[in-house]
C-alpha cells in the first residue's frame, strides 16, 4: 500500500469528472454520513487538536458505523478519540484500520488515552508526520500534485516513521524531502458560516481546511449558521472554501462542542475533562463509564441535538461567554 484514500491520478481523473454545479447542498446529517461514508473510506478531518473538530459528523458515522477507516489529521484530539473509542467498545461496528497523523491529544488534558490503548496493544496502523507535512500532503493533493517537496524532514528522524523520499533538487544539488499528495475519500469540516451551496466563511485560523476541501472526493460541511448567499457574495474575499468542493452543508450550531469554534464558543472544559477520564478509566481497566457516555449522548439519541440538549445550560452559557468576552474566563474552573 503506498496511497491512502486516491491516488493522485485517481483523484486527478475523478474531481475532474465530479458534478461542481452550483446547486441547494442542504442535507440532514444523517443524509450526508449514510451518502458519503462508506466501509473503508479515508477520511479527512479538519481542525485542529480540538478546536473546530466536526463533532457532530465524527457522532453520526459513530451512530450508523463505519469499518476498516483510516484517519488522515494533522493535531486532532475530539474527533478520532471519539472514534477510537467506540472501536474499543464495539470494533464489529467502528474500526480503524489506520491512522496518518501529527499529533493526538487534548492539550490541557494530555495525551489522549483511546490513541494509547489503540497503540499498545497494536490494533491500528500508525504513520507519523509533522504538523507542517500533513499541511503540505494536503496542499499537494489540493492542487493536483504528486507530492510536495520539503526541507523540514531533512533534520529530523520522522522520516524513518512514513512514506516520505529524499532526491537531489535538480536545481540546487542539495537533498530535498517529498512527502506523499494526501486524498482522503471525504472530508469531514466544521466552520463558522456556509450558504446553501457551499460556500464556507472560517473565522480565525483555518487549519489546513481549505486544502482537506479541496483535495477530498467528497466533503461534509457543517457550520454554526447557514447564511444567504448574498452575504457570501457582499465579501468574495472571506470565502475560505468554495461551492464546487463541498457535497453536504448541515448547520448544526455547537457542531464542534465540546471543543471549541472561534467566536462562537470556547473549550467545554469539564465535559472534555470528563470524557478524559473515562477514556482513562477504559484504558485501565474499567469500561463501565465510557459505556454510559457514548449511550447517554450517541446511541440514545437520534441527532447532534439529543446530545446538546443534554449539555447544563449554564456550560454552554460559560463556553459562550469565555470565548467572546473575557480572558479571566478561558481557565479550567469548576464553575457551574
Amino acid at each position: 500500500m503506498f496511497w491512502s484514500g486516491l491516488s493522485p491520478d485517481d483523484a486527478r481523473e475523478f474531481l475532474a469528472n465530479k458534478d461542481k454545479s452550483k446547486r441547494d447542498k442542504r442535507m440532514t446529517l444523517t443524509e450526508a454520513v449514510k451518502t458519503f461514508v462508506k466501509d473503508g473510506d479515508t477520511l479527512g478531518i479538519g481542525g485542529f487538536v480540538n478546536s473546530r473538530q466536526p463533532v457532530a459528523i465524527i457522532h453520526e458515522i459513530i451512530r450508523q458505523g463505519g469499518c476498516n477507516l483510516t484517519l488522515n489529521f494533522h493535531s486532532a484530539g475530539l474527533a478520532p478519540e471519539l472514534l477510537a473509542g467506540a472501536m474499543a467498545l464495539n470494533p464489529s461496528h467502528v474500526s480503524i484500520k489506520r491512522m496518518e497523523f501529527a499529533y493526538f491529544a487534548h492539550e490541557f488534558a494530555g495525551i489522549s488515552s483511546m490513541f494509547r490503548y489503540l497503540a499498545e496493544k497494536g490494533l491500528t496502523e500508525l504513520e507519523d508526520w509533522s504538523n507542517y507535512n500533513m499541511s503540505a500532503r494536503f496542499k499537494a493533493g489540493s492542487i493536483g500534485l504528486p507530492f510536495m517537496p520539503v526541507r523540514s524532514p531533512l533534520g529530523s528522524d520522522v522520516m524513518a516513521g512514513n512514506r516520505s523520499k529524499t532526491m537531489d533538487c535538480p536545481f540546487t544539488g542539495r537533498p530535498i524531502g517529498l512527502v506523499p499528495a494526501a486524498h482522503p475519500n471525504v472530508g469531514l469540516i466544521h466552520v463558522q458560516e456556509a450558504d446553501i451551496y457551499g460556500n464556507c466563511r472560517i473565522n480565525g485560523q483555518t487549519f489546513t481546511c481549505p486544502e482537506i476541501a479541496m483535495a477530498s472526493a467528497h466533503t461534509i460541511i457543517t457550520c454554526e449558521k447557514l447564511v444567504d448567499h448574498e452575504i457570501i457574495t457582499a465579501n468574495p474575499t472571506q470565502t475560505s472554501i468554495p461551492f464546487f468542493a463541498v457535497d453536504a452543508v448541515v448547520e448544526i450550531p455547537f457542531g464542534a462542542f465540546p471543543g471549541m469554534c472561534h467566536d462562537h464558543y470556547y473549550f467545554g472544559q469539564t465535559h472534555i475533562a470528563d470524557f478524559k477520564m473515562k477514556t482513562e478509566a477504559f484504558r485501565q481497566g474499567d469500561a463501565r463509564g465510557l459505556e454510559d457516555y457514548y449511550h447517554k449522548y450517541i446511541f440514545d439519541v437520534t441527532d447532534f441535538d439529543g446530545f446538546i440538549s443534554q449539555i447544563p445550560y449554564q456550560e454552554l452559557k460559560y463556553s459562550r461567554q469565555a470565548e467572546g468576552r473575557s480572558l479571566d474566563l478561558q481557565k479550567f474552573l469548576e464553575v457551574y
